[in-house]
């Protein structure tokens, strides 16, 4: 590499200049280089410091002109240009020049965006949102062996060090799209598992699902963890609470590791069961147990309080117990779940 720049460097006219400059990206993209090693040649080469962003991954490679990887401080360019792949904009370059521009640069910061957009072509995870469902699958299993797990995360673009974290997704719109949403700005891959939507990304919105969309989100760094966490999560969703994110359920996560036979058998689960065919009722509980507030619970069903007095009071009679007191709503919160994780 040190001895191309040297001798592209002995051209001296304008014209001769400009062919180095076209020269050496073509002797790089021959050389199979990759980013970071673009980004250092171009720093090198500009005598400045130099930078790739590449908004797909999140990454970015800035080197100085001695070759040394520059942290600090944050970059302030001089030329800046975006990096175009099929027309779509996928990160930008730019130079960081102390002093005048020189006459090669808007050329030289031009083929380093041509070349860049070219080697993410080549060996980068395609941009689109959805992805081979059997790469997912080996992320997202327990089973798989370590490095066959790297390899595949690898190849859907996800760099090791970066944490990855999964949603479970249950939906009638398109998988792609609610990635979109979810993960702005952000590397996200998608693809359905069974009959359910699988999301990876390094981070996920949950304000960003639409109305209509189920989805469990899983808390650990780990992908198969995090699946594990995340379907789990997703069996505790309802219509007034479609989003359920891991951490949130606790204690109640426990009740996922029960057997579904062993859940209807309980006496109280089977109560909730004959709740569920009075849609009011259903919807009165669930209110209920979720706010454990009989005038908050009024409120989000555009009742009189005395209306949800009642109507709890019908439903203690049902279950045998007073959701009411203390004890009794601790013990409908977890029928009701324990109904749902059964029910499926």
């Amino acid at each position: 590499m040190d001895a191309l720049i040297v001798r592209l460097s002995q051209l001296d006219t304008e014209a001769e200049g400009a062919l180095r400059v076209v020269m050496f990206y073509d002797t790089l993209l021959r050389r199979r280089v990759d980013l970071p090693a673009l980004a250092r040649a171009s720093a090198n080469l500009a005598e400045c410091a130099a930078g790739i962003r590449v908004h797909g991954t999140g990454r970015m490679f800035r080197f100085g002109p001695d070759g040394r990887e520059v942290a600090e401080p944050p970059p302030v360019a001089s030329l800046t240009l975006p990096i175009l792949l099929d027309e779509e904009e996928i990160g930008s370059v730019w130079l960081e020049r102390t002093g005048p521009s020189r006459a090669l640069d808007d050329l030289l910061l031009d083929r380093l965006a041509i070349t860049t957009a070219a080697v993410v072509e080549r060996y980068g995870p395609a941009r689109t949102t959805m992805a081979d469902p059997a790469l997912v699958e080996l992320v997202i299993s327990s089973g798989t062996e370590a490095a066959a797990r790297d390899r595949a995360l690898r190849l859907l673009g996800f760099p090791a060090e970066l944490p990855v974290r999964v949603a479970a997704v249950r939906s009638d719109l398109p998988l792609d799209r609610i990635g979109g949403l979810v993960c702005p700005g952000r590397p996200v891959k998608a693809a359905t598992v069974g009959d359910v939507g699988v999301l990876l990304s390094a981070a996920l919105d949950p304000a960003g699902f639409p109305a209509g969309v189920r989805a469990g989100l899983g808390n650990s760094e780990r992908p198969e963890k995090s699946w594990y966490e995340a379907s789990t999560a997703l069996r505790f969703s309802t219509a007034r609470q479609p989003v359920v994110h891991y951490r949130s359920l606790g204690v109640l996560a426990l009740l996922a590791q029960v057997p579904r036979d062993t859940l209807r058998d309980n006496a109280d689960v089977g109560a909730v069961a004959g709740i569920a065919g009075s849609p009011d009722d259903l919807d009165t509980m669930e209110v209920y147990c979720g706010t454990g507030s009989l005038r908050r619970a009024a409120e989000l069903l555009h009742l009189h309080h005395s209306s949800v007095a009642r109507r709890l009071e019908q439903l203690g009679r049902t279950l045998g117990f007073e959701l009411t007191e203390p004890a009794g709503l601790v013990r409908a919160q977890l029928a009701l779940s324990a109904w749902r994780l059964a029910d499926g």
